[in-house]
């Protein structure tokens, strides 16, 4: 049976078998029902992803990737070329630090009405995977830095946020609802600061 109460067709075109992890039963899932739908990873249509899945990761919770991190933001200069995007990379520090003070519960953004509306089904894309984030993905207002910032202290800012999220774990991570995803997991919030660091960081070649 499959997960709408089907039997499995023959026809190996038609239907594709999958095992979510190492000794699970195999699913099945309908290609012509949901076609061109990752159907490797079924909580991407469903839900958050398996514990499993999660730990396997990247996330700023783990020891050696919060460092690696931490050695790119020291790797930005002020003449650093951004490869997409408006902010240069002063701005985008500030950005990413913003983020993080966010996470952390330092402040509290109000609820984006598009996110009410489609938050969850986008943030299952965003944190099922280790896929980077998209160029030129939409921001919260509130993170669009548009003053001229200080590259050291940005760089310092954003560091000790790193060493405060990494090292106080799940219990010093924000209970508040995303702007836009809506209510996050401390594992999914990690996962997202990660990635939004990572894309930043990138943006500017480090």
């Amino acid at each position: 049976m499959n997960i709408l109460g089907r039997k499995p067709s023959p026809n190996p075109s038609k239907w594709r078998i999958f095992v979510q992890n190492r000794g699970d039963p195999p699913h099945f899932y309908n290609r012509t029902l949901m076609p061109g739908r990752d159907v490797t990873r079924p909580w991407r249509l469903f839900g958050r992803p398996p514990l499993r899945e999660t730990l396997r990761m990247k996330n700023l919770y783990q020891p050696a990737t919060a460092a690696h991190i931490k050695e790119r933001v020291a790797q930005v200069r002020p003449d650093s070329a951004r490869q997409w995007g408006k902010m240069n990379s002063a701005q985008a520090l500030a950005h990413c630090a913003g983020a993080l003070e966010i996470a952390v519960g330092d402040t509290v953004p109000p609820r984006m009405f598009i996110g009410r509306i489609i938050g969850r089904m986008i943030k299952s894309k965003v944190v099922g995977d280790d896929q980077p984030l998209r160029r030129n993905s939409p921001t919260m207002p509130s993170l669009i830095i548009v003053e001229d910032r200080d590259l050291q202290k940005e760089q310092a800012r954003l560091t000790a946020l790193i060493d405060r999220f990494a090292s106080t774990g799940p219990s010093g991570c924000t209970t508040s609802a995303h702007s836009f995803f809506g209510r996050m997991t401390p594992d999914e919030w990690a996962i997202l600061m990660y990635k939004h660091l990572d894309h930043h960081l990138r943006q500017f070649g480090a």
